[in-house]
């Protein structure tokens, strides 16, 4: 047995609350980890309350993110003591994830934990850091430097946001956070943010093609933010959408696309390659500030993640929340 949150649909609706669990529960796996530090992401928040169908199989323990050690390996790859970390994958929506004190996985789906980090600094970074590595590494590819011009983060106070930022400016970028809580400026500021603009600037019906002002762009709403984004990029410009926390439609023109060029890049964590994993992590231990890292992220017990899913779906949590899943 061991300590979990565990998720069951059945015919008392849908629950999600930290209890013992049984071995038996775990699906099967070559890797066994004890589990040491997890996170709250997004999708977690959709998971633990139920606001869409992230689980796809019931009973669930959810969290799409873990670091902790292997206690038992079927795979040569792996030894009993190595620290590892795991993202996606499915993890926490179709395989029981993070958010216990045990995971049994695939050793494919592992990647050593970098020596830069601890187990903690590695969860702070989790999916939603990894992800704004992947974004950065887009417009990287693309032929973005610094001095390009302007960088516009959207969802600036969540988790991708955050990080995004932190990256960008320590790159050298300028940096333009857009988030719907204004009165989070100074935050956003000491994380590398040039300029704070209200959402409400990108987030109603715009026009199809608007005057040039952004070189790139990290867009973790999607809806009318995304298409507004593209509308502004300059021209030959790029744009890296990897979320949806505004919406799943984009209600755009190809005007940005076919009169300036712009490229829209789309960024999967999930299911991404490992050598493009390795290389964000790698990027991640060269390049994000630790200081940085640690002012945008607090820390909780196990016992208090299904509240504070609530609150993040909410847009009542800042930056990046760390789950000590022995307390």
């Amino acid at each position: 047995m061991f300590r979990g949150i565990l998720i069951n649909k059945d015919e008392a609706g849908y629950q999600a609350r930290l209890q013992e669990i049984d071995d038996a529960v775990l699906p099967a796996g070559d890797v066994t980890v004890r589990v040491a530090w997890s996170t709250l992401n997004y999708k977690d928040g959709l998971a633990i309350t139920g606001k869409a169908p992230v689980v796809r199989r019931f009973p669930m323990v959810p969290g799409i993110d873990l670091a902790g050690s292997v206690t038992e390996s079927a795979d040569p790859r792996w030894q009993v003591g190595d620290q590892v970390l795991l993202n996606g994958w499915g993890v926490g929506e179709t395989h029981c994830g993070g958010l216990a004190e045990k995971a049994r996985l695939r050793g494919e789906w592992l990647l050593p934990l970098p020596p830069e980090f601890t187990p903690r600094q590695a969860m702070a970074i989790g999916t939603a850091g990894y992800t704004a590595m992947l974004c950065v590494l887009a417009l990287e590819k693309h032929g973005l430097q610094p001095g390009d011009g302007e960088i516009l983060v959207t969802g600036a106070n969540g988790g991708v946001g955050s990080v995004a930022i932190a990256l960008l400016a320590g790159l050298g970028h300028q940096v333009v956070a857009s988030t719907g809580r204004l009165g989070d400026a100074d935050h956003l500021r000491a994380l590398g943010a040039t300029a704070v603009i209200d959402r409400a600037e990108l987030s109603a019906p715009g026009k199809p093609i608007g005057k040039e002002r952004w070189a790139g762009v990290v867009d973790t709403v999607g809806s009318h933010t995304l298409a507004n984004a593209c509308a502004t990029t300059r021209y030959r410009g790029a744009v890296a959408a990897c979320g949806l926390a505004g919406g799943m439609d984009l209600p755009a023109t190809v005007a940005p696309f076919i009169l300036r060029g712009v490229t829209l890049y789309g960024i999967d964590s999930v299911m991404a390659p490992l050598p493009v994993r390795a290389e964000a992590w790698q990027r991640l231990a060269r390049d994000l500030d630790p200081g940085r890292l640690e002012a945008m992220t607090s820390e909780i017990g196990l016992g208090e993640a299904v509240a504070v899913a609530g609150d993040l779906l909410a847009g009542r949590v800042r930056g990046r929340v760390v789950v000590d899943v022995h307390r």
